[in-house]
């Protein structure tokens, strides 16, 4: 059971900056798509990047694009989220997910990650 720790979460002002990092345990890092979901207060968890198993293929939510970069570092079993420019509407809980199936190309859907971390809070003020 691969166990996934957020942090970096925090309190930033509009058109700041912040980074994410998830640490997975185990050895099959490396073989998983791996992604970023969020929720905000009374709405439902929504995709935000992911990156593939390999870190050769990445995909964006059309509201973070250009502002976020997600990358990975399978030698250190840990995936990143590079948050900049940040918006008031980007304030939620981040979670960080991995794919049920192992080498799968990609997937922004939620029911496709079975592994998730506890969460982190990132609040955007204005």
């Amino acid at each position: 059971q691969v166990q996934l720790v957020e942090s970096g979460g925090g309190l930033v002002q509009a058109g700041g900056s912040l980074r994410l990092s998830c640490a997975a345990s185990g050895r099959a890092f490396s073989l998983y798509t791996m992604g970023w979901f969020r929720q905000a207060p009374g709405k439902e968890r929504e995709f935000v990047a992911y990156i593939t198993w390999s870190g050769g293929s990445t995909n964006y939510a059309d509201s973070v694009k250009g502002r976020f970069t997600i990358s990975r570092d399978n030698a250190k079993n840990t995936m990143y989220l590079q948050m900049n420019s940040l918006k008031p509407e980007d304030t939620a809980v981040y979670y960080c997910a991995r794919d049920r199936l192992s080498g799968r190309s990609g997937s922004r859907r939620v029911a496709d990650f079975g592994s998730w971390g506890q969460g982190t809070q990132v609040t955007v003020s204005s």
